[in-house]
């Protein structure tokens, strides 16, 4: 790839080179019969487990990839919003006794094993949301998934959880019968329902494996809906007591995702593993709670810019509402960042201003702001683009917000609107170490070759 020198430091170069767009900014512009109540102990010296991207191993361009994770993101989109809205709307006595909604599928996979003996299966990643389940025998209704489903009666460790257990407590909506029985809803008609239990957990490979007792997951005899096909349950991420690094009793954990186009995995590090190591670019947040919604990781977002003008947004729009609605969510299940509305207007419009491109109104990419390709052309020059956190800016790597392709000839702006919150999806976190440190409650980026780690 042949670097390109820059006329101005507010711009990136996008390069073309054979028959793929890439973008090559330049170092000043860069970018589970009896019931028992345990707990798992926590993991000492940490572990490392794989993640792989739900459209890997399939022959798509970057653009398609995108495409695709848009059409199932705007699902999420509304799965998110409406959580927010039943969260902060006042329910009568029938919608009390409805399952709370939870964000549901996401983008990334995660290779893990349950039981003892231990059975493989993949599990979607998710940080929106904290239950880990799986589809459990007897199934009264079960979709179709890739791994044999689990069997409880084959497994030595299996044990459901009584229903005056701290993790049933925990549970938004149970019952009490023949242990505690859940229900999760994801707010397309997905769903799941079954019992919670605990198992004994594998992460890693070989060597690499490490195995953790006593992990409440909710064993899934009724489950449906979009977005699980690839996976054989999910696991939840998120800041409640029902996530796995809740239960691990783990303050840190990391991911780094490799480029969405990229055939390396990307990686999730828990424990002492997660915590970030010196390093001279690393942006850090504090991370906001939102009582309505405490799952969710929110971030202190104050101001975007483009190249080097500061957008003139009210300081308000990133802010979460009393009402629970509004905030900046980070997000590995979105693919590209929603921004609200007014915002993203502003952005939009100073990223036209910015772009010598004529803009593209005939390709349909999925993505709202593209520009057409100069025929011919090896390289286009884009405005620079940064997230003003509290405690630091992140200008991020061009090839984290420009999607190109050549063969339509368009290059594209991997943001969107949202009428509700704003998320920063998991594009503009590639090759970024995204560090979670939950004792000091902050978020750190860190510039990061992922398929290195």
């Amino acid at each position: 790839m042949v670097m390109a020198k820059l006329k101005h430091p507010s711009l990136v170069a996008l390069l073309l080179v054979l028959a793929c767009l890439f973008i090559a900014p330049t170092s000043s512009t860069s970018r589970k019969t009896s019931f028992k109540q345990q707990h798992p102990c926590p993991t000492t010296n940490g572990f490392r487990v794989m993640l792989r991207h739900v459209d890997s191993g399939k022959n798509l361009t970057k653009l398609e990839r995108v495409q695709h994770g848009i059409k199932r993101g705007k699902s999420r989109l509304q799965k998110l919003n409406a959580m927010v809205l039943a969260a902060s709307s006042t329910p009568d006595s029938e919608d009390q006794l409805e399952a709370p909604i939870h964000a549901g599928n996401g983008e990334y996979l995660i290779e893990l094993a349950i039981g003892t003996p231990p059975v493989s299966y993949p599990a979607v990643l998710d940080t929106g949301s904290d239950l880990i389940w799986t589809q459990c025998k007897p199934c009264t209704r079960c979709y179709k998934q890739p791994t044999p489903i689990f069997d409880p009666k084959k497994s030595s460790s299996f044990s459901k959880v009584s229903c005056g257990s701290s993790l049933c407590s925990a549970l938004p909506s149970s019952t009490c019968s023949d242990g505690c029985e859940y229900v999760y809803s994801y707010g397309d008609y997905s769903m799941t329902q079954g019992v919670l239990a605990t198992e004994t957990f594998t992460f890693g490979k070989s060597k690499n494996k490490v195995s953790v007792h006593n992990i409440g997951f909710g064993c899934g005899e009724d489950n449906e809906g979009d977005g699980f096909e690839q996976a054989s349950g999910l696991v939840g991420l998120g800041r409640g007591p029902l996530s796995l690094v809740s239960q691990l009793k783990e303050q840190r954990f990391s991911y780094c995702l490799t480029p969405i186009d990229d055939t390396k995995e990307s990686v999730l590090l828990l424990g002492s593993l997660g915590k970030v190591k010196d390093a001279k670019e690393v942006v850090t947040t504090p991370l906001l709670k939102n009582p309505l919604q405490p799952s969710f990781y929110y971030l202190s977002l104050e101001a975007i810019s483009v190249g080097d003008t500061r957008l003139s947004i009210e300081k308000s729009t990133f802010e979460v509402g009393d009402d629970g609605n509004g905030g900046v969510i980070i997000d590995s299940g979105t693919t590209i960042t929603y921004v609200q509305q007014k915002a993203y207007e502003a952005l939009k419009k100073e990223f036209i201003s910015q772009t010598k491109l004529a803009l593209d109104k005939t390709s349909s990419t999925g993505l709202d702001l593209c520009f057409s390709l100069p025929s011919g052309s090896t390289q286009v020059e884009i405005p620079k683009l940064v997230f003003h956190f509290k405690g630091g800016d992140l200008e991020l790597p061009a090839e984290n917000y420009m999607i190109g392709d050549s063969n339509l000839g368009v290059a594209c702006l991997a943001m969107g609107a949202s009428s509700g919150m704003s998320i920063f999806g998991n594009v503009q976190q590639q090759n970024i170490l995204v560090n979670h440190d939950l004792e000091k409650e902050t978020i750190s980026f860190v510039p990061t070759s992922c398929d290195q780690l």
